[in-house]
């Protein structure tokens, strides 16, 4: 079990929530993710880690209120402690200097384009950084994000904070008027990241993935997460979870995110 020490919610459904993990926040890499268990009757939880500090020993973590784990997670407060929370785990974002970066986030994904904009701006990169929500009041660390990044672009579905629409439509644009990207990432739901690899693919811009969202297991154990990346198949897991989004069959993807909708909206019943 490990400890929380502090716990926010820091937009409707969404929560920050830092960890006792001395051991942990010294092994943290931009891009690594923990597996988290609230308690011993919920199921296994893949979350990116956003945020870590090795003297304090502490790491944060940025999550969604969706389904019934995450709930029982929510409802911890900060002295409760958390039942299982393993990691770091799976490969870090590679971080180099690749000229101009575009770091893609939605939803949890915002925190978890932190670090990786402080990493790479810490490497001569420029960065800009994109952050969508449906609307303003849905965005968190913007202060934050800002003082990592060059510049953060704000795209919100009912315009009220930056460009209307998603954060791909922005990218699009921008794409289209003739900016230049060397590399752009991304983290978020599934679909956001797929229409990111789309819009990027013409273009030529190698396109960096997260793929979260597809586990369950974590440690290459169950199969679940398996992907098909140029024409391979792979465990997000342990060969990722950083994937070239263009190489990804995103039909089988999107397909087999759909395999337990049923078993999830039974289980949030139940709980």
């Amino acid at each position: 079990m490990v400890k929380i020490v502090e716990k926010e919610q820091i937009a409707p459904n969404v929560h920050s929530c830092t960890i006792e993990a001395p051991d942990l926040a010294r092994k943290a890499l931009p891009g690594h993710f923990v597996m988290v268990i609230p308690d011993k009757y919920s199921e296994r939880i893949p979350i990116t880690l956003s945020d870590w500090d090795t003297e304090k020993g502490t790491v944060t973590i940025v999550f969604l209120e969706i389904g019934a784990a995450t709930q029982r997670l929510a409802e911890l407060k900060a002295g409760d402690d958390i039942y299982s929370f393993t990691g770091p785990l799976g490969m870090p974002f590679e971080i180099e200097n690749f000229g101009t970066v575009g770091l893609v986030g939605g939803c949890y994904g915002i925190g978890g384009i932190y670090q990786a904009a402080k990493a790479l701006k810490s490497k001569g990169n420029k960065v800009i950084s994109y952050s969508e929500a449906r609307s303003s009041f849905l965005l968190y660390w913007n202060n934050k994000l800002e003082e990592a990044s060059h510049e953060v672009r704000y795209s919100t579905v009912d315009a009220s904070l930056g460009s209307r629409g998603h954060s791909h439509d922005l990218l699009e644009e921008n794409l289209r008027s003739g900016e230049h990207f060397d590399r752009i990432m991304a983290v978020g739901c599934t679909y956001m990241m797929y229409k990111v690899s789309l819009i990027t693919r013409p273009f030529g811009v190698k396109t960096i993935v997260s793929m979260n969202p597809v586990m369950i297991d974590g440690t290459g154990m169950c199969g679940a997460c398996r992907l098909v990346v140029g024409g391979e198949t792979r465990f997000a897991c342990v060969d990722g979870p950083h994937f070239d989004g263009h190489q990804i069959d995103w039909d089988v993807v999107l397909d087999r995110r759909r395999a337990y909708l049923e078993e999830e909206i039974i289980s949030k019943e139940r709980w």
